[in-house]
């Protein structure tokens, strides 16, 4: 599972050290690589194993094939996905187009969300995560909690 968050500096040719964390998850499920696309919800890229990304595509699939969703879901999250593969210091590097949607030029944060992760650029992910904290205290009382 993917929790907690990390920052790395990202360097001249956009490469970043995958957290060691996150990357012995991957390991543990057989992967040297991670699969990531620009994440149509806010401004940060979205991380996987390979196992999930064929889950989703397994959800598309259930779409009528002749119905505007399944492009445009397709299209949003297969079109624009990456499969980066770690090189020996665990780094990846990120596309141009992940970079430019997420805005990160210097520094990146992980960010665990459990069965993913995502990247962001540190400051816009603060402000995200102070909205989400208010809008989480505010909803509280919706969250249905199994007991155990």
């Amino acid at each position: 599972m993917f929790i907690s968050t990390y920052e790395n500096k990202l360097d001249k040719k956009g490469r970043v050290s995958v957290p060691a964390a996150y990357r012995s998850v991957l390991s543990s499920l057989g992967y040297n690589s991670v699969v990531c696309y620009p994440s149509f919800v806010n401004k940060s890229a979205e991380f996987c194993p390979k196992d999930r990304l064929e889950k989703i595509i397994e959800t598309i699939d259930t779409l009528n094939p002749f119905e505007e969703n399944r492009d445009i879901f397709s299209t949003t999250i297969l079109a624009n996905s990456d499969q980066l593969n770690f090189d020996v210091d665990g780094r990846i590097i990120l596309s141009d187009k992940i970079l430019k949607h997420t805005g990160i030029f210097e520094k990146v944060l992980f960010v665990g969300q459990g069965n993913t992760f995502q990247i962001w650029e540190p400051i816009t992910f603060t402000k995200f995560s102070d909205d989400a904290r208010k809008k989480a205290n505010l909803k509280r009382s919706e969250l249905k909690w199994k007991q155990t």
